[in-house]
């Protein structure tokens, strides 16, 4: 149902993915921040995102690695609770880093997916083979993916392009 949307170009390039990478704050979050009196740094994770990185993993063959340019400690414990084994913080680079774990996995950057909201996203997204973002990515990103997503980030966008990426690798969701 959610690929039907996808452009043949789209489609092709989906079933190609073996790796997701995906930015954390704007896609797998609202974006949002929350401090609490003590100064703790708080996020709102999904749970269906998680199913979506279980699902990929499970079905599909698909890994998932997250790149982002914040240091969080909730982050890691998000990450660590879904298994997911490459999480680099502090990216300034994010094409630079998704050059890394595409060698760490013996990939070609045209095998690797990338879901991403912001600017610093674009450098990333313009080298991946099939680039993502949530339906309220900056207009200057989703002008330049593959998909924009009917889902806003911290609410499903992430699920939604796990369950596209299953059903171009295996035919079925």
């Amino acid at each position: 149902m959610v690929s039907a949307a996808l452009t043949e170009d789209a489609r092709s390039r989906a079933s190609r993915v073996r790796l997701l990478v995906t930015d954390c704050d704007g896609v797998l979050t609202d974006g949002s921040v929350y401090y609490s009196a003590r100064g703790e740094e708080l996020k709102r994770f999904l749970m269906r995102d998680g199913m979506g990185v279980d699902r990929l993993r499970r079905l599909a063959g698909i890994e998932t690695a997250i790149v982002t340019g914040e240091r969080s400690a909730a982050l890691c414990r998000r990450a660590a609770k879904l298994a997911i084994r490459d999480v680099v913080l502090g990216a300034d680079d994010k094409a630079a880093s998704l050059e890394e774990l595409a060698e760490r996995y013996g990939l070609r950057l045209e095998e690797l997916g990338y879901l991403g909201d912001d600017v610093n996203d674009l450098g990333a997204i313009e080298r991946v083979g099939f680039a993502s973002c949530p339906s309220d990515a900056m207009a200057e990103v989703a002008a330049a993916v593959h998909y924009v997503c009917m889902l806003p980030g911290g609410r499903g966008a992430f699920r939604e392009v796990a369950e596209l990426l299953i059903e171009a690798r295996t035919g079925s969701s």
